[in-house]
């Protein structure tokens, strides 16, 4: 005899037939709304450019309390790799499958049905919940989050604690869980030459021979040790191209992009300050006849120091798993960069991550109820 799916597993599962590529919410917002409204939640639909976005708040007091996530997915590339339709959710070996199922629509279900949970027993429970959801992390990260913020700063709403439902977790659930990031700057890098044919260097300028030397020694920096709690920050080229396609011509341009990852002991104009004079050292100076460099700061640094929602996240996968977990500040960017600067502790918290953005996404459907278990039990221990 089948087991019936539990409140999370179907939620999620509704979840992720819903077609969501970034920037497209499908419908997934509605349905998250339709939940809340049910449970007292004032709900505030916030749309900036071609970017939905959810807001949705039960109390008026503090301290809020803020679950915040996505609800865009990534393309799920080649259809004919899935062993079923991406957004046809299927469960198989206890596994439920689907684009999105672990980032993020699972950490998403789980909580919705923690809130359902956590009001049936605490109803009057002191400060506030809400709900910050948008459709816009997979993409530019321009309208989403970072915009719901603005508006909420600018008529003086402020969140105290977000739990943002990312994968953190490695090996299990709750082994991780994320109490800072790197920050991520990336440099758009043009060097340009003058076109010719191969056999006659002497009428040409070769941008790739001119930018050479510089990228290596761009890459081969040490930019610091790290510290504590951030490792080293990193850079890596991520596309180079020049040439016409032809074997015999020397390109006009050269056009290269590289990203870093940055800890607390660096800021953005440091790094650009030192990749601008090593440039300028191999004869390469930004805005010069040669050379031209563009910036996009996609987030700053920010660490969550020992504090109540870090406890509370302790605590609650300790009760809910058995496991005790570690913070860690690893892995790539999240919108929990654009609560951080309001002065919000922040904690990321969701499934195993090891299948995310891949064919054949999954998440364990017990590992989702216990995430909403975890997730009520650090409304329990915050709000009461």
């Amino acid at each position: 005899m089948t087991r019936p799916l539990s409140a999370t597993v179907e939620l999620a599962r509704e979840l992720i037939a819903r077609p969501s590529v970034t920037p497209e919410d499908a419908g997934c917002q509605q349905l998250m709304a339709e939940h809340l409204e049910q449970l007292g939640f004032e709900i505030e639909h916030m749309r900036f450019g071609e970017v939905d976005n959810l807001w949705a708040r039960r109390g008026d007091e503090g301290p809020l309390f803020c679950f915040a996530g996505h609800t865009d997915v990534v393309p799920p590339g080649p259809r004919d790799l899935w062993d079923t339709d991406p957004f046809e959710p299927s469960i198989r070996g206890g596994l439920l499958y689907g684009r999105g199922a672990s980032d993020m629509k699972g950490s998403l279900a789980a909580m919705i049905t923690a809130t359902e949970g956590f009001l049936d027993v605490h109803p009057k429970h002191k400060g506030s919940i809400a709900f910050l959801i948008t459709s816009d992390e997979e993409g530019p990260s321009v309208d989403g989050t970072r915009k719901v913020v603005e508006a909420l700063e600018a008529r003086g709403e402020t969140i105290d604690y977000a739990l943002v439902g990312e994968p953190s977790s490695t090996e299990r659930l709750g082994d991780i869980v994320k109490h800072g990031r790197r920050g991520s700057l990336t440099g758009k890098l043009r060097v340009q030459g003058k076109q010719g044919h191969v056999a006659y260097p002497q009428l040409a300028d070769n941008p790739i021979h001119r930018a050479a030397t510089a990228i290596a020694a761009i890459a081969a920096e040490t930019w610091d040790e790290g510290n504590e709690h951030f490792p080293p920050t990193s850079l890596q080229f991520s596309n180079i191209n020049a040439g016409t396609g032809a074997d015999n011509v020397i390109p006009v341009a050269l056009d290269a992009v590289f990203n870093l990852r940055f800890s607390t002991e660096q800021t953005p104009e440091a790094i650009q300050e030192r990749i601008q004079a090593i440039l300028t050292e191999h004869g390469l100076e930004p805005g010069g006849q040669y050379c031209q460099l563009d910036w996009r700061v996609s987030g700053l640094p920010f660490l969550t120091a020992q504090g109540e929602l870090l406890d509370a996240g302790r605590a609650a996968i300790e009760a809910v798993t058995g496991i005790q977990t570690e913070p860690s500040t690893a892995g790539g960017t999240s919108d929990g960069r654009f609560i951080a600067p309001t002065g919000a502790q922040i904690m990321e918290l969701g499934p195993v991550n090891a299948t995310i953005h891949k064919v054949n996404e999954c998440v364990g459907v017990r590992e989702l109820d216990q995430l909403a278990a975890i997730y009520a039990e650090v409304l329990r221990r915050l709000l009461t």
